[in-house]
């Protein structure tokens, strides 16, 4: 199995077993493309993104792996409690993997943590879907 597809594993297994003040499941996806009326439910995607390699030594390479986090929901837009719940949930994601190892991976070092878009303003706008990703990156050195 391809090694990025192992860390976004690790990742999703990683949310599963977490706890957080929403309940979710995550589940990793090719391409995260649901019908709006799904979305009532929380939404968590994990995606493979991206590798990146480098030179470590003459005979080791630095593979770093982006593995992004999409966190989705239809809400009512008139009301910031219900996005600032959802915001609070990307910090506890965001708190959850950071500097942390995955369990079942541990060669795998976490990176770094990018959120962008923080929310998608014309997702809201036009669908009333929150949206908003995180983009987590870890290393591997082979």
């Amino acid at each position: 199995m391809s090694t990025i597809i192992i860390v976004a594993d690790a990742v999703a297994a990683s949310l599963n077993a977490g706890s957080f003040s929403q309940t979710f499941t995550a589940a990793r996806h090719y391409q995260p493309s649901f019908e709006l009326s799904d979305m009532q439910a929380l939404r968590v995607s994990v995606v493979p993104k991206s590798v990146s390699i480098a030179s470590a030594t003459r005979q080791h390479s630095f593979f770093d792996f982006a593995i992004d986090i999409g966190v989705q929901q239809k809400i009512n837009t008139n009301d910031p409690v219900e996005i600032d719940a959802l915001m609070d949930l990307m910090d506890e994601i965001a708190d959850h993997l950071r500097l942390k190892r995955l369990d079942g991976l541990p060669e795998a070092a976490w990176l770094s943590i990018g959120h962008e878009p923080v929310f998608a303003a014309e997702h809201l706008d036009q669908q009333r879907l929150f949206t908003s990703v995180l983009t987590v990156t870890y290393r591997i050195r082979k």
